[in-house]
Formats: structure tokens, C-alpha cells, sequence
């Protein structure tokens, strides 16, 4: 359920094992671009799903949700996005399991994968399915197994991570982990639902706590004069205590800058505080409002402002490597440079167009077609030309990345 950035590498990994799969999406536009093979894999994944749809009788794909109810196993992947209040937007996922507990019958073993809050899987499936008379454990069986999939990774093969699996029951697990053995060759059982869920939410807490803590440090270095990644690199050849983290323009994508306010959320409806993670996302939101604020200042070294200034953002995907501009910071860092006023462009080589607010912008595929007072460097893939960028004009490097030159700015 759900063929996304998570449900379809799982699919192809079940069908390259030698599985039979179904894969269901509400949106025939995604499995039309699944169809066409217009979908952003990496190469390995881009040969599996070839092969697999060369395969229709082992591979198929489908709309409805119905069609579900023959399956042996059914892994639900949809997403679990955070809205423009940061409040957990759990509408798909509500629907997801809502369709799966409506035709689930006995035998199956049913595995949750979105990341969510602690006690979901209990909420959304093992209360309803008691609801329609069905023992978990004894007629259908049910697991939480949080995803790790990291999109545009290449280095690091999906069935190499190793997988966190919590059962409702002992039988429970058994099942979710025969099904998963094809997914990762190594399990991790845990003691409950409620575990696996923390783990998920405990990792990327982790990593926003951490990328905040670095964005502090690049602010303190560069007010010291000093190269934040020359600090970061001499600290990682410690061998043990110490985790590189690198600064940036924010944090994007479908997991950090959401899955943190999972748990925020359901703590503050039971009056629990947690001062640490607060401040650190809260800090992880306010980032691309500081690229802003430091883009005006680079602008008024050369006595301009905002208001009437040409910026052209390179690279608005939320990380090197994927078409994917879900949560990335250039899209707000877009708006709020347009909404002060100046007449702002992106290039990116993996993206085409953005939707800033509901309007549609298209991408800029020639840099030097135009003349920039300011240059805001929000990403650079690894086949990305930035050759031209040039001491001809300003360049607010948010990714630390380049050299530092004459007309080169960090945060």
C-alpha cells in the first residue's frame, strides 16, 4: 500500500527475491509514471523495476484497494508529512489502514512501516480489526517495522540496513519477520510495537538534533573566521564519541524535519515537555528564514536590497541526488526572497518545475542566460555544472561546500 519513495524500492526488492507483488497507489498518476519508468531510483532499483515490469505476473500494480484482499502479507508505506503548522498530517495514513482493515481477512500478516506516533499500530489497526471480531495473533497478525530507506543513496543497498521489527504477539513477529527476510538480511526484533515506533522516531530525532547543533556551530565558526567543515573533518578522525553532522540551508526531505514533531505532538497532548527537541526543530524551521536574512545582508554589501534584486537559487531538491522537493528549505527560501520583493529563478538538472503557494515555476535549465545580483546556492548535485559561478557575481554558498573565495558568502 502506498509506491512511493518507500513503497516501490520494498516492491521491487519482494519481486527481485522472488515474490509475488501488488502494488497499490490511489494516485494513477504515480503508477502511470512507475509504468513509464519516469520515477527517481537509483540505478540498481531503476534495473529491478525494468525487470519487473517485464514480469506482469509476478509484478502488478493497481488502484484499488480492493484488490488487496487476496495478499498473503500487506506492508503499508504511504506518507506521514507534517502540515504548514507543523502538526502531523495523518490523513493518509488513516485511510491507508482504514482501506486494509476493511478487507483484511484470516491469515494475514499485516506490517506498518510509516513512521508515526507511539501507539499507532495499536490505535489504527489492532483496534479496529478487534472491532470486526479478528483475535491479532490467532486470525491476522500484525507488526510495526519501521522504514530506512535513504532516497538517492546508491552506496548503501536496501536489503543491507538492517530492519527493526516489533510484533503485537510473539506469532506476530514470527510472520513479519518471515515476510521482511526478504526485505533485509538483517532483523532486529524488539519487545513491542511501541518500541519499534520509538526507534524510528528516536534515529531521526537524533539527526535534526545533531544538523541543528552543526548549523550552530557554522554560525559560530563563520563569526570566527573559521572554515566550519575543516573543524567538522579534523573532529571525525576521532575514532569513537563523535558523529560528523554538516550544516546547511535547513533540513528537508520526508522524514527529519517531520517525524520529530510525531513525537512532540503526541507529548504535548499528555502535558510532557521535552526542551531539547523543541528548541533543536525549532531552530531547524528557522533556518531558511536566516538564508534570507543573510542573503539582504550580502546584497547591502553592494548596496542593494531585496526589493528589485535578481537571485537565482541553485538547486532546490532537499538534498544532492534525488528529484525530491518535499520539505526542502529552497522552496521557502524561494517565497520569502519573492515575497520581499525580488525577481527570483532556480536551476536545478534533476528538477523542473516547483509549486511555491499553488503557482507553478519552471526551471531555469541556463544560468548565465541572465544577469544575478545574488547567487543562493541551496544544493549541487554531482553531475551539477556550477563552473560558471565566477567572482563576476555574489555567491551565498549554503551548503559550506565551495572554496572561499573573493564574492563568497556563508551563513
Amino acid at each position: 500500500m502506498g509506491m512511493g519513495y518507500v513503497g516501490l524500492p520494498t516492491a521491487l526488492q519482494l519481486h527481485s527475491s522472488g515474490r509475488r507483488v501488488l502494488g497499490v497507489d490511489i494516485s494513477t498518476r504515480r503508477l502511470d509514471a512507475i509504468n513509464s519508468e519516469d520515477v527517481d531510483l537509483i540505478p540498481r532499483d531503476r534495473v529491478r523495476l525494468k525487470e519487473a515490469l517485464n514480469d506482469p505476473w509476478a509484478f502488478v500494480m493497481s488502484s484499488a484497494a480492493e484488490s488487496i484482499a487476496d495478499a498473503a502479507a500487506i506492508l503499508i508505506c504511504v506518507p506521514t508529512p507534517v502540515n504548514e503548522h507543523l502538526l502531523p498530517d495523518l490523513n493518509a495514513l488513516v485511510l491507508a489502514c482504514q482501506s486494509v482493515v476493511k478487507v483484511a481477512s484470516k491469515s494475514q500478516t499485516l506490517i506498518l512501516t510509516s513512521t508515526t506516533y507511539v501507539g499507532c499500530t495499536n490505535d489504527l489497526l489492532l483496534k479496529p480489526l478487534a472491532d470486526r471480531g479478528l483475535t491479532v495473533g490467532r486470525d491476522i497478525f500484525v507488526a510495526f517495522a519501521p522504514e530506512r530507506i535513504n532516497p538517492g543513496d546508491s552506496k548503501i543497498h536496501h536489503n543491507d540496513v538492517p530492519r527493526v521489527v516489533g510484533g503485537a504477539t510473539p506469532a506476530c513477529m514470527s510472520n513479519a519477520v518471515e515476510v521482511l527476510a526478504d526485505c533485509s538480511k538483517l532483523l532486529h526484533p524488539v519487545s513491542s510495537l511501541e518500541a519499534a515506533e520509538m526507534t524510528k522516531l528516536f534515529e531521526n530525532t537524533f539527526r535534526a538534533v545533531n544538523i541543528s547543533l552543526a548549523n550552530e556551530f557554522a554560525d559560530i565558526s563563520g563569526h570566527l573566521d573559521l572554515d566550519i567543515n575543516e573543524v567538522i573533518d579534523a573532529a571525525a578522525t576521532k575514532p569513537y564519541g563523535f558523529m560528523p553532522f554538516r550544516p546547511g540551508p535547513g533540513i528537508g526531505g520526508h522524514c527529519i524535519p517531520c517525524d520529530p514533531h510525531y513525537l512532540l505532538w503526541q507529548l504535548r497532548a499528555e502535558r510532557v515537555t521535552a526542551p531539547m527537541i523543541e528548541t533543536a526543530m525549532a531552530l531547524v524551521a528557522s533556518r531558511p528564514s536566516r538564508v534570507v536574512e543573510r542573503a539582504a545582508q550580502v546584497l547591502a554589501t553592494q548596496g542593494k536590497t531585496l526589493a528589485g534584486a535578481s537571485v537565482l537559487i541553485v538547486g532546490v531538491a532537499y538534498k544532492p541526488g534525488v528529484a525530491d522537493v518535499r520539505e526542502s528549505p529552497a522552496l521557502e527560501i524561494f517565497s520569502r526572497l519573492h515575497n520581499s520583493g525580488a525577481a527570483v529563478a532556480f536551476t536545478d538538472c534533476m528538477i523542473d518545475r516547483i509549486d511555491v503557494h499553488g503557482t507553478m515555476v519552471d526551471v531555469l535549465r541556463d544560468p548565465r542566460e541572465a544577469k544575478w545580483d545574488l547567487v543562493v546556492v541551496h544544493t549541487i548535485h554531482s553531475d551539477e555544472d556550477v563552473s560558471w559561478l565566477t567572482d563576476d557575481v555574489p555567491v551565498l554558498d549554503t551548503t559550506y561546500r565551495l572554496s572561499r573565495e573573493s564574492r563568497r558568502y556563508t551563513l
